[in-house]
């Protein structure tokens, strides 16, 4: 889930804090596991939430994006969004079919720590542009995960995110940006998937204990979107499909900790 206003500087974690969000993401890994082996057809969204609500309630975590605050509060522990729908899906009696692309979007927290991750699925077989479409979006997000320690600044590993959604032939999301996560779901810096002279104005450094929700929004068309009336679901302008992925990322001295991660995964410098 994303918000456009964050705090003023980045709140660099410890080690120690670093190993306590690794809990809270092993939850919300668990929770997409779950979630990736329920898609089918002919099964509803809110199914999908309804379990994922009850996992986090059977181990004490807190989910983040039920009562978000809004227009009106977000009404759900998942954002559930299918084809056209970018992020922000409200999960309800939407029925899935065969051919749908589903994205998959949950936060949590335990003992006071954040995790955040998003996940797009296939639901049956799909066509060959939907497939890869869904490719390009992991690339961009690995492209990420790899760079984050290489580079110096975040523009740096935000212009490779774009060029690599970009000479595939699909358009990076400009409305809609990751965020910094700790004890708060959202913190600040905004991480956009994107470069522009706005984006270089309010570039930030990549230092260790840096903590990130890195979420590329890729669409199969053009980058615009736009809200439907519920104030949440957001879609492509065009109409036509969109991928979301997340992983929150950690900058260690070891290299990049997934902290959302099935199995422990740190990318060495």
């Amino acid at each position: 889930m994303l918000r456009n206003f964050f705090a003023n500087r980045p709140d660099l974690k410890s080690p120690r804090e670093i190993s306590m969000m690794r809990e809270a993401g092993k939850l919300v890994s668990s929770a997409l596991k779950i979630c990736r082996g329920m898609v089918k057809p002919g099964i509803t969204t809110i199914d999908i939430d309804k379990t994922v609500e009850d996992f986090y309630k059977q181990n004490n975590a807190l989910p983040l994006f039920k009562g978000y605050p809004g227009k009106v509060p977000f009404p759900a522990v998942t954002c559930i969004s299918v084809n056209e729908q970018v992020v922000h899906g409200i999960p309800g009696g939407k029925v899935l079919r065969e051919g749908d692309i589903l994205k998959i979007d949950t936060a949590c927290k335990l003992n006071g720590w954040c995790a955040d991750a998003a996940i797009s699925v296939p639901v049956g077989l799909i066509s060959d542009e939907k497939k890869r479409l869904i490719d390009v979006g992991e690339q961009v997000l690995q492209i990420a995960i790899k760079e984050l320690s290489r580079c110096k600044w975040w523009s740096e590993v935000a212009f490779k995110m774009q060029k690599t959604a970009e000479d595939a032939g699909f358009s990076v999301v400009t409305q809609y940006v990751g965020h910094g996560i700790g004890k708060l779901m959202h913190e600040f810096p905004q991480v956009p998937n994107y470069v522009n002279r706005e984006v270089k104005k309010q570039d930030f450094k990549l230092e260790e204990g840096l903590v990130l929700a890195v979420e590329p929004m890729i669409n199969m068309g053009r980058a615009e979107t736009e809200v439907l009336r519920d104030h949440w679901t957001v879609v492509t302008r065009d109409g036509l499909p969109s991928v979301h992925v997340e992983h929150t990322l950690a900058l260690t001295k070891e290299g990049v900790y997934v902290l959302t991660a099935e199995e422990e995964l740190i990318i060495k410098i």
